[in-house]
């Protein structure tokens, strides 16, 4: 039993770190724009923010095994097929993307205007302020942010093994739901929580070493 434990383990990292990574590449823009163009800020554009914020709320009030069948066609027109560890990439990429997004929004909104009205008077453009102001002063909170949504990408990769997707969610469902092997739910729980606990503690002391820096 042990190769299929070890097996769905990797199969959860694979779901987990390659959605998360996506997650960062489109969540970080759409986080930075939904800053941008908020009121009172640089590039301040109210109809195009309450359009971003429409869609990526949207997204956010849909509970993620809804989402993941939903979009069934789209993840099969995207991988060929809507099942395993590879198609579900796609609803946790889409699930995980608005929610780091917020995260970013947040920790951008946290820096003092004095610090963007210096550069400013400094003479830096939109994207000098944007590359050397903003994203370095918030890093801390946006990896702090990036941890949360990881943390989540877990849990919802563990939910995804209802829909056939591989991993630690499956290997519960297969042997301890419909086989009543408690062991082996107990040994995924317990795996769960370690991911869970070694994600948090990477990312708590990666943000704590950009803080003293």
């Amino acid at each position: 039993m042990l190769n299929p434990i070890i097996k769905a383990t990797f199969e959860t990292l694979e779901m987990v770190f390659v959605s998360g990574l996506f997650s960062l590449i489109g969540g970080l823009p759409l986080g930075i724009l939904l800053h941008l163009y908020a009121p009172n800020r640089l590039w301040s554009r109210k109809h195009l923010y309450r359009l971003l914020s429409l869609i990526v709320n949207a997204t956010r009030s849909i509970p993620f095994i809804i989402l993941m069948i939903a979009i069934i066609p789209f993840t099969r027109l995207m991988m060929g097929t809507s099942i395993g560890v590879h198609a579900v990439i796609v609803p946790l990429t889409l699930a995980a993307i608005p929610f780091f997004a917020r995260t970013v929004e947040t920790a951008l909104n946290e820096i003092p205007d004095g610090l963007i009205e210096a550069a400013k008077s400094m003479g830096a453009n939109h994207f000098q302020i944007i590359s050397k102001v903003l994203i370095p002063e918030s890093l801390p909170s946006i990896i702090s942010g990036l941890t949360l949504t990881l943390v989540n990408l877990v849990g919802y990769s563990a939910m995804a093994g209802f829909n056939g997707s591989g991993g630690l969610g499956t290997l519960a469902i297969n042997y301890g739901y419909q086989r009543y092997d408690t062991q082996i739910m107990i040994i995924t729980v317990l795996i769960l929580v370690i991911l869970v606990q070694c994600i948090q503690t990477v990312g708590d002391y990666v943000s704590r070493k950009l803080l003293s820096h």
